[in-house]
């Protein structure tokens, strides 16, 4: 039973993505901790992000990573590689604009974004964060736009239409924009 928790943790990709030192005045000085966000994916499509505080550094980690594991969500990606649709997210003052991109653009994305696309497993993406560098509402912001993407079986479904008849039309719009 072991073996298989370990392999089923081993399939996850973590990143660490910002560590925070704070201090805690006391009587007879400072009293340091830790804050680390972390991401973890599956590089398949599933993705969460995990915020830890402890006294040590691995501590928090560890609590970041367990909090990530537990609130991971599922992305639907096209071709495995990149976004559907054009998507925008934000929290607080952090907004956040994801496009699709065509096969080899890489991850075009600053610093937090970046190591959520690497975990989710997207691989062409154009992304701009606007307001904030905040590491923590820059993933939120990231967080909320992936929230929003729609795959097109989902939206036939919502729609009662046939999911040939959503991506026909992403065709023709394609084709007129040429």
């Amino acid at each position: 039973m072991r073996e298989r928790n370990e392999e089923r943790e081993s399939e996850f990709v973590e990143k660490l993505v910002h560590i925070n030192r704070v201090a805690k005045v006391v009587k007879g000085g400072r009293r340091f901790g830790f804050a680390a966000l972390m991401v973890v994916g599956d590089q398949k499509g599933r993705v969460g992000f995990g915020h830890g505080k402890a006294r040590e550094v691995p501590e928090a980690i560890r609590k970041a990573t367990e909090t990530a594991k537990k609130a991971m969500i599922r992305v639907p990606l096209r071709e495995g590689r990149t976004l559907h649709h054009d998507v925008a997210g934000r929290h607080g003052a952090g907004r956040v604009t994801l496009r699709a991109a065509p096969p080899g653009t890489g991850i075009i994305a600053g610093g937090p974004m970046r190591a959520v696309f690497e975990t989710v497993g997207m691989q062409d993406v154009v992304a701009k964060s606007v307001g904030t560098s905040n590491p923590y509402n820059m993933v939120r912001a990231t967080f909320d736009a992936l929230k929003r993407e729609a795959s097109p079986r989902s939206v036939a479904s919502r729609r009662g239409k046939k999911v040939s008849e959503i991506v026909a039309r992403r065709r023709d719009q394609a084709a007129t924009a040429e």
